[in-house]
């Protein structure tokens, strides 16, 4: 059975929900698209995106996927979402929800698909808690985030910067291991590249990303 609801707050960033589609145009015109595509090559079955945004990843889910349950918890980029869903070759429902509260069942999907979102997740511990929930045993968590740093002094910059940073990206941090937190919360981190993604020749504070997939224990 799904969790049990909170009251949590609803999610509303409406100026960052009006500015992320040329964001993210910006950013898929410089190797967005084929990060997307790298992230999702391997999906299949019954899958669960996590913060769907706007949708851009609804195009890049291959045959192999029977269908997509993508939760958005912001009306604006929900809106947006669903449009994109009625375009999409891939069968998706795109549904009201946050990560910490999947309205969906119990061991019943085969992926989750996190992409660019657990940076602004307020609980991320609880929010993988949920994604392991969902997953049959085995299966496998999908996702691409930027992260902090590795290098000691750019992870500092971060840090300093991630003081009005979330203010101003719709509750995004700079500063999170996420890769660490798949970890702790009972994931196998199966395969995971770290790399800089630079736009027009220039590092961002959000430059180191990470592409993986983790898979849920069987037992």
């Amino acid at each position: 059975m799904p969790a049990a609801t909170n009251a949590r707050p609803k999610v509303k960033h409406p100026f960052f929900a009006r500015i992320y589609p040329k964001i993210n145009a910006l950013a898929e015109s410089h190797g967005g698209l084929e990060h997307r595509k790298e992230l999702l090559a391997e999906a299949e079955g019954f899958v669960v995106e996590v913060g769907a945004g706007t949708g851009a990843n609804f195009p890049h889910y291959p045959d192999a996927v029977e269908k997509v349950i993508a939760v958005e918890p912001e009306p604006r980029l929900r809106t947006l979402a669903m449009q994109a869903a009625a375009e999409s070759s891939t069968p998706v429902d795109v549904l009201e929800g946050r990560a910490e509260e999947l309205p969906v069942p119990d061991s019943s999907v085969d992926g989750v698909v996190a992409s660019l979102v657990l940076c602004s997740i307020a609980d991320v511990p609880a929010a993988l808690a949920e994604a392991a929930r969902v997953l049959r045993p085995g299966g496998l968590l999908y996702f691409y985030e930027h992260i902090r740093s590795a290098d000691p002094r750019f992870a500092r910059k971060q840090r300093r910067i991630n003081i009005v940073w979330p203010l101003l990206g719709g509750g995004c941090n700079l500063d999170r291991d996420t890769q660490r937190a798949i970890e702790e919360a009972g994931f196998t981190v199966e395969k995971a590249r770290h790399f800089d993604f630079v736009v027009n020749g220039r590092t961002t504070p959000s430059s180191p990303c990470v592409i993986g997939v983790a898979r849920k224990p069987k037992n």
